[in-house]
């Protein structure tokens, strides 16, 4: 029997798509925003398909912000568009 590959939905496109092929956005126990490339920062996460035009579909339907209930800071925007680059 194959390995189940765990399965996320996008906050931006609604895509269902395998966990390693998405960025985890953290807001942590202390209110903090960090990208959670591990996938197991401690924390509420949402996640966000590897391409720019997921991050700029976020940014502009502000998905990221309502999944994790805070305003999202351009220093974390402009960091999530380098790793999508």
């Amino acid at each position: 029997m194959p390995k189940k590959v765990p399965m996320r939905k996008c906050v931006a496109t609604g895509e269902l798509l395998p966990k390693k092929e998405l960025i985890r956005i953290v807001r942590t126990p202390e209110g903090d925003l960090q990208i959670d490339l591990t996938g197991k920062a401690n924390g509420h996460g949402a996640y966000l398909k590897k391409s720019a035009e997921a991050v700029e579909a976020a940014k502009k339907n502000k998905a990221l912000s309502k999944a994790l209930g805070t305003e999202i800071p351009d220093a974390l925007w402009q960091e999530l568009m380098k790793i999508t680059a």
